[in-house]
């Protein structure tokens, strides 16, 4: 056997025979990715002591990753189609941990909002990279079972990203946060060389680049304006990204309408099964990033957990979705997707509403039941979401649908966070003025009112000037617990609103199990007239 595999999948005989020891990279490779936004929500708070970050700033370092990573995922995608999935999946995973190196080593604002950036673009490849090599190498019989493991990873990767973090964080600096993805990225390398085929696609003409540039800018600009717009008031910066991305999203659909070889055929929206799949991913991960945001913050801002002590009191979430993701497998063969998937979502959206109940006596028991909700919806709901928008593309389109998946995934977290985490601060500034405005100056309010990390450290400036005192820093800590709280349950109640919508109109465009059967995803039927991918061979022995 070679030192690497040369032999590409779409040319074997059969099923590939070392396929689940190929997931397992992809896996891993989709681990680092998912984790690299998530273990930042606990090293969020030493940064900001130790770079002095504004509001601003965090939010930045935290989006410098998200703009990039949702603008370029169908671009990247299409080009891993065209000359090589596993080719563009080493190469994101080199770019990942080099920005994952210049991450550990800068001690500037600017510098790790950069680092941010090139960590995105290499998780803009890897993400598609690792939906479409899984499509290519599996037979469709298996295919549904090795999406739900794929699923699972991700939503292991929302517990374990906080909770090695925090390991991380008891005894090294937040630098080593970034610098635990480049191990972990050098092995999928070697992985990716020893155990996934390499693939691409046959005979897929050329690259629709204006189509490309068109949806970077589109998606680019409405991430830009809802990070921007929600957290720090809709100036010129915003509307303008706004409009922008109104006009690139007509520009594009019209251009991709007309396109013979279009990046991604907007046509797909009129298959019901498509759609209701991509909304039901978006409105999803808008609720649950959103609810995961601020909850893992009132576990360490009121409850007081260090980071590593937040991170395994989230693990009943990465438990839960392997529960979730079992039952899916055995229930969506039987019940039929709409059933599952919306069922997902019914349960995420009770979920988010059991947050309404937050208050200043609740402890960690109140949330243990919302996040085992939230991790058994991710299982149930989000892997045949994702299998049925695989199966919409035929085989030269694979890393398109793993962009056009992924991009809805991401485009609802950046929402969930930006809006559900706009509402919150807003909610959290009106209910402290009216707590201890007429007791705080007015400088001290104002940075009190930024955030509840900003509002503890005013109480902490308070207790050390002999003007006020314990007695009144003490006070202000339990104004500010309060008035956290209070931004938790409001934020909660809209968050379930907006997924409880979400929740209908999914119910409303997706097909039934009749309907789904006329509504036949086209990528099966290109696969099977090309002659791609064998799905009906036996298994490899």
């Amino acid at each position: 056997m070679p030192p690497f595999l040369n032999t590409p999948v779409e040319k074997s005989a059969g099923p590939y025979a070392r396929r689940w020891w190929a997931l397992l990279v992809l896996c891993l490779s989709l681990l680092i990715v998912v984790m690299a936004n998530t273990s930042l929500i606990v090293a969020a708070p030493d940064m900001t002591r130790d770079l002095g970050l504004s509001s601003s700033d965090l939010q930045w370092v935290i989006d410098g990753y998200t703009v990039p990573y949702a603008a370029l995922m169908l671009v990247l995608g299409s080009i891993g189609d065209k000359y090589s999935r596993r080719g563009a999946l080493v190469t994101g995973l080199v770019v990942f941990a080099a920005g994952s190196v210049l991450g550990s080593l800068v001690h500037e604002t600017s510098l790790v909002i950069l680092a941010r950036a090139v960590m995105g673009i290499g998780a803009a490849v890897v993400m598609p990279a690792t939906l479409s090599l899984l499509v290519a190498t599996f037979p469709r019989r298996e295919r549904a079972r090795a999406i739900t493991v794929w699923t699972a990873t991700s939503g292991l990767a929302i517990a374990v990203g906080p909770l090695v973090a925090g390991w991380l964080l008891e005894d090294h600096g937040w630098g080593s946060t970034f610098l635990i993805n480049v191990p972990i990225a050098v092995l999928a390398v070697v992985g990716a060389l020893f155990l996934v085929p390499p693939s691409k696609a046959q005979g897929m003409g050329r690259i629709d680049y204006v189509g490309g540039l068109l949806s970077i800018v589109s998606v680019g600009a409405l991430v830009y304006a809802t990070i921007e717009g929600p957290h720090f008031g809709w100036g010129a910066g915003p509307v303008t990204a706004a409009a922008v991305a109104a006009v690139g999203l007509v520009a594009f659909v019209r251009w991709e309408l007309r396109h013979p070889h279009p990046m991604l055929d907007v046509r797909k929206f009129r298959t019901r099964s498509f759609s209701g799949s991509m909304l039901a991913v978006l409105f999803f991960f808008f609720g649950t990033f959103g609810a995961i945001y601020y909850a893992t913050q009132f576990l360490q801002f009121v409850l007081g957990y260090g980071a590593l002590e937040t991170g395994v009191r989230l693990l009943p979430l990465a438990g839960a979705v392997f529960v979730g993701a079992a039952a899916t497998g055995r229930l969506t063969p039987k019940l039929g997707m709409k059933v599952t998937v919306v069922a997902g979502m019914a349960i995420g959206t009770a979920g988010v509403f059991l947050l309404t109940a937050i208050d200043t006596g609740s402890t960690y028991a109140d949330f243990l039941a919302p996040m085992t909700m939230l991790g058994l919806a991710i299982g149930l709901s989000v892997s045949p979401a994702t299998d049925t928008i695989m199966s919409s593309f035929p085989e030269s389109e694979l890393g398109v649908g793993g962009g056009a998946n992924d991009t809805a995934l991401e485009l609802g977290g950046s929402l969930g966070i930006a809006v559900l985490g706009s509402l919150l601060g807003t909610a959290y500034r009106d209910e402290l003025a009216d707590l201890v405005g007429n007791r705080l100056p007015a400088a001290a309010l104002h940075t009190a009112q930024d955030s509840v990390g900003a509002g503890l450290a005013v109480a902490e400036r308070v207790a050390q000037d002999p003007a006020a005192g314990p007695e009144q820093a003490q006070a202000l800590v339990g104004a500010v617990h309060e008035s956290f709280a209070h931004g938790v349950a409001a934020t909660s109640l809209v968050g379930g609103i907006i997924m409880a919508v979400g929740t209908f109109i999914v119910l409303a465009v997706l097909p039934g199990r009749r309907g789904a059967a006329q509504d036949r995803p086209e990528g099966e039927a290109a696969e099977r007239d090309a002659g791609h991918v064998d799905f009906t061979a036996p298994a490899a022995r």
